[in-house]
């Protein structure tokens, strides 16, 4: 009798454990990453600011080349709402809506994860000129996970994961203004 007390002792501190250090840690991240694109700065903003450019760079884009996509209102401009669907599950079931543009300045996005899990995050595209012909270009992300979700946060590691492909999405993005 004293094996499975100990025993099932052991087994409330292994399902307890991960909770009680979720208690502890963050429930914001954010994924930011910056590349020069030699262009002028408005040259590049009116081109990353309509959503249906981004398929030209963003690495998600590429994953399923059968993903169906559709689109609701205006490119460019606020409200508008570009969805995808694809089987992958790396790309998944959401939408991308542009909530607010600051001309030649930044893009902020609601993005809308709905599979394989459901999420509500912030997007962005920021243009700062650092000379007449160029421009840095920063691609960011922000989300919320409640407790206990959280603990998945670091185990995530959303700046190598979404970081890397930021990274690779301003490259193409680079080599394709720059072309």
């Amino acid at each position: 009798m004293k094996i499975i007390k100990k025993i099932l002792v052991l087994i409330a501190l292994i399902i307890a454990l991960p909770l009680i250090v979720a208690l502890f840690l963050k429930k914001d991240y954010k994924v930011q990453k910056s590349i020069t694109v030699n262009k002028p700065k408005q040259e590049v903003f009116d081109y990353i600011k309509l959503l249906k450019n981004m398929d030209n760079y963003s690495p998600w884009a590429k994953i399923d080349p059968n993903m169906k996509k559709s689109y609701r209102g205006t490119d460019g401009t606020e409200g508008f709402v570009s969805s995808w669907s694809s089987e992958n599950k790396d790309v998944g079931v959401g939408e991308q809506e542009i909530e607010k543009i600051v001309d030649g300045e930044s893009i902020d996005f609601k993005l809308r994860f709905f599979e394989p899990f459901t999420a509500n995050d912030h997007g962005y595209l920021l243009t700062n000129a650092i000379s007449a012909n160029q421009t840095k270009v920063t691609w960011g992300f922000d989300g919320h996970m409640d407790y206990p979700s959280n603990i998945l946060i670091p185990l995530m590691k959303f700046e190598k994961m979404i970081g890397d492909d930021f990274s690779e999405g301003l490259n193409n993005l680079k080599h394709l203004l720059e072309k």
